[in-house]
Parts: C-alpha cells; sequence; structure tokens
C-alpha cells in the first residue's frame, strides 16, 4: 500500500466513524438541550403565572395597611367626638 492509499483510506475510516458515531451523538445531545430547554420555558411561564397570582392576591395588603392607619385615626376622632358631645350635653344640662 502506498503513502496517498493509506492516507485515503485513513480519511474514509474517520469519515464514516463520524458519520456512524459523531453525527448521532451530537443530534442526540442537541434533541437532549432542546427538550430542557423547552422544559425550562414550560417552567417558566407557571412561575411567572403563580407569580402574578401572588401579586393580585397580595395588592389588598397595602389597602389594609392604610385602613389600619385611617381606624387608629377614627379613634382618635370618636374620643374627640365623645369629649365635645359631653361638652355639649354638659351646656345644655346648665342651661336647663
Amino acid at each position: 500500500m502506498d503513502v496517498p492509499t493509506a492516507v485515503y483510506v485513513i480519511w474514509w475510516i474517520l469519515l464514516v466513524v463520524a458519520v456512524v458515531v459523531v453525527l448521532p451523538l451530537a443530534v442526540y445531545l442537541l434533541h437532549r438541550l432542546l427538550r430542557a430547554a423547552r422544559s425550562i420555558e414550560r417552567y417558566t411561564a407557571e412561575a411567572l403565572e403563580a407569580g402574578l397570582g401572588i401579586a393580585r392576591h397580595t395588592a389588598a395588603v397595602s389597602a389594609l395597611d392604610e385602613t389600619m392607619t385611617l381606624g387608629g385615626e377614627l379613634g382618635s376622632v370618636a374620643g374627640s367626638i365623645r369629649r365635645h358631645s359631653a361638652a355639649i350635653e354638659k351646656t345644655l344640662a346648665d342651661r336647663a
């Protein structure tokens, strides 16, 4: 076997190995990568949906904080009304 023939034989052997082994392995690994990417995309969409649901359901918390603040103010206003009504009652009782 002369040198050019040996080179061609080695070339064809490597080409067959590449087509039979490397190419199917590359396709298999790319397919796994695609499945993993789609799975991540699905999980991300589910997480986004859950996060938006949580945000919608917890939006009332800030309104509750505001209600608590106003409730405290109403307590002081009620005390003021009570004092003023006692003063009015006393004034009316003194006039009678």
